[in-house]
């Protein structure tokens, strides 16, 4: 079972580590290629780009400028451990055992823009640079073009180390898009979250963000290896409806928040 989810736009690299352990990303050559495009940029042209205030164009300028592929404990941080949005929120990786981060390392995938595909251990640089960006690049007008096959096969890669074929999208629209399904050598399943809201069920942003991080933290505190028991998930609340969903599609519901 291969996990996959998105980063976070918030970072953290103060806190204290719960494991001396890391690994390196594998596609770094693909990031250096980014980071020279992206150091032509000025911190205005990066606002712009990015929709982001001109202190954090800043902040992204100076770190595409200190950006370097020399990655130690002292300048990186391992990429589950570094971001810190909603979903990572719902993962809690800070309180994984050592076996935890093990089968996390085996089974979960998180998609990035700079970095392609990183395993939960990578040392990550600081960065912001965003999949669905309209950065032009040798490849064509954004990052889908620049990554083209180089994330499925990487996935591919992974469906095979572990001998499975199962993959169980949690990651954003956006980021999946840089994923091709058709080259994708696995039975492709996506759970979604409804949260009940004024007696109707829907997706709330912000609880199905957070969701897509307790799945994934179910999944690897379970050992889970089958779709079967993804549909025992009961995480906060969450419980699987089998007549909404389908043979590719889990739908959990959740009745409203007291």
């Amino acid at each position: 079972m291969l996990i996959l989810i998105s980063p976070a736009k918030t970072l953290d690299y103060q806190s204290d580590l719960p494991t001396s352990r890391y690994t390196h990303p594998e596609l770094l050559d693909y990031s250096q290629q980014l980071i020279a495009v992206a150091r032509k940029l000025s911190a205005p042209q990066i606002g712009k780009l990015m929709s982001i205030s001109d202190k954090l164009a800043d902040l992204n300028a100076t770190r595409f400028h200190d950006w370097h592929p020399d990655f130690t404990p002292q300048n990186a941080r391992p990429a589950i451990l570094a971001f810190k949005g909603d979903v990572y929120t719902g993962l809690q990786a800070e309180e994984f055992s050592e076996a935890d981060f093990d089968f996390a390392q085996q089974h979960l995938r998180m998609l990035s823009g700079l970095y392609g595909v990183l395993r939960p251990l990578d040392l990550m640089q600081p960065y912001r640079l965003e999949m669905g960006i309209r950065l032009e690049n040798a490849k064509g007008k954004d990052l889908y073009h620049f990554w083209g096959e180089v994330i499925t096969n990487k996935l591919n890669e992974a469906l095979k180390a572990q001998g499975d074929d199962i993959v169980i999208n949690l990651a954003s629209d956006e980021y999946f898009r840089a994923v091709k399904p058709k080259a994708l050598q696995g039975q492709l399943i996506k759970p979604v979250f409804l949260d009940e809201k004024n007696g109707k069920f829907k997706v709330i942003s912000f609880y199905a963000k957070k969701a897509r991080g307790l799945m994934s933290r179910y999944i690897i505190e379970n050992r889970l290896t089958t779709v079967e028991q993804l549909k025992g998930f009961d995480s906060e609340g969450y419980f699987f409806d089998e007549d909404a969903s389908s043979h590719n599609e889990l739908v959990f519901k959740r009745h409203e928040q007291k």
